[in-house]
């Protein structure tokens, strides 16, 4: 195409090529929409109702989590098979502090201010230990990962069993049960608070990245077509928002939620239930690996290791004591999974965690995390973990048998990866 000087001019980019959009998220995000349409018609309408859509999200949390540490491990080539058995010592670790330590030891009562953040410290203090004992194993001994977890997730799953003589431990602290879910949510103005901050914040992060490509003589996306993204952010932050406020609370919760501060409940009054906490939590975490993925030098490293394992040696990178430091991560997010999923029962049982170690690794397989090394997104794992609870929620909704709920959801896991390889094989990536 030329123009009127007889030179060649640029070939206008339509509008989807504009946007630099990423084609393998919007995939996802296609998948995971008809996966809640289908749901919802099968249903009669119940799947995607506030009440269940909140349920989704505080279910997806504990597994989210989790995911965001298995890019880091996946992404240097490496396994970990001992998630939801390390999940489960964690939490039997926090049990045992509230109801045991913290009250007899240490003369702390159950619901005393000190008790849940000395239990949480501890659980997580626990998964540092073994996550780096694993990466230990791993990185100086050189005993595959796939051996080293597999022997951990039938190590830690008995420990646990052990350090609780295979008994239910509950209850649990008052405070600590605010991770769990609906215990614990910011209210509707909160919410809407937090809602309004998170949106403006993702806006200045997105007109940030642009000053700094154009510093760098990047290119950059149109002016348009940045503030139709950021409109898109926007809508889609709100809309969860407005969503999580339409599930009320039920009335006599409510009126006991007055009597507790001494007033009567107003005639009509009704309020929703807001955030929980724990999807808070789960954004902290998020943003927290982000940063760590893409601006920090341990980021780099990781994903230079996990691109060329020997080229990243050969430049000076301690890959040894970087595999120690990635399955430290791991067990920190186990820790912290560990609050979510035994807040949420409200008690340690011996089965919790249980088959976590699949729907954590194909969360992040789902999510793009690449089984050959050196490609994998965070954001891209949580909403694999999003899509992976969606399915196990909506089959259990259908009446779907348990048995074959598992069975499909390996089913989708073989599946992911073919399409993976075939997407990389189709666009050139590596």
């Amino acid at each position: 195409m030329t123009d009127s000087a007889g030179q060649t001019a640029p070939t206008r980019r339509n509008v989807f090529a504009q946007l630099e959009l990423d084609t393998r998220l919007l995939g996802m995000v296609g998948a995971f929409l008809v996966l809640a349409v289908a749901f919802n018609i099968f249903t009669e309408g119940r799947f995607l109702t506030p009440r269940n859509v909140f349920n989704l999200a505080i279910q997806t949390v504990s597994v989210a989590i989790m995911a965001t540490g298995m890019v880091f491990v996946i992404v240097t080539r490496h396994i970990d098979l001992s998630v939801g058995s390390l999940l489960a010592t964690c939490s039997a670790v926090m049990a045992i502090v509230q109801t045991d330590f913290a009250p007899q030891l240490l003369g702390l009562g159950l619901n005393h201010p000190v008790t849940a953040p000395l239990a949480i410290v501890a659980g997580i203090l626990t998964g540092i230990v073994i996550g780096s004992f694993h990466g230990w194993l791993v990185g100086y001994l050189t005993i595959p990962a796939f051996i080293v977890t597999l022997g951990g997730l039938l190590v830690w799953r008995n420990v646990a069993w052990y350090l609780t003589s295979g008994q239910t431990i509950g209850p649990l602290d008052e405070s600590f049960l605010l991770f769990g879910g609906i215990g614990g949510t910011l209210g509707e103005t909160w919410s809407w608070i937090v809602g309004l901050v998170a949106v403006v914040a993702a806006w200045v992060a997105l007109w940030q990245s642009r000053r700094a490509k154009i510093a760098h003589e990047f290119p950059v996306k149109p002016v348009w077509a940045e503030a139709a993204v950021m409109g898109l952010v926007g809508i889609l932050i709100l809309g969860f928002v407005w969503l999580l406020n339409s599930y009320d609370i039920p009335g006599p919760r409510l009126e006991r939620m007055f009597e507790a501060r001494g007033e009567t409940m107003p005639e009509g009054f009704t309020a929703g239930y807001g955030v929980p906490y724990s999807v808070l939590l789960l954004i902290a975490v998020a943003i927290v690996m982000t940063i760590v993925a893409r601006r920090t030098r341990l980021g780099r490293y990781i994903f230079a290791a996990g691109g060329n394992p020997d080229a990243a040696e050969l430049s000076g990178i301690n890959t040894r004591l970087l595999t120690v430091k990635i399955f430290a991560i791991m067990g920190a997010l186990c820790g912290l999974a560990a609050v979510v999923a035994s807040a949420r029962l409200s008690f340690h049982s011996n089965d919790i965690g249980t088959l976590d170690e699949l729907r954590v690794i194909a969360a992040a397989v789902i999510g793009g995390t690449a089984l050959s090394g050196g490609i994998g997104t965070i954001h891209g794992a949580i909403l694999g973990a999003l899509i992976m609870q969606s399915l196990q929620s909506g089959m259990a909704m259908v009446g779907v048998d348990a048995p074959f709920q598992n069975i499909v959801v390996g089913a989708v896991l073989v599946i992911a990866v073919l399409v993976d390889i075939i997407y990389r094989r189709r666009t050139g990536a590596v």
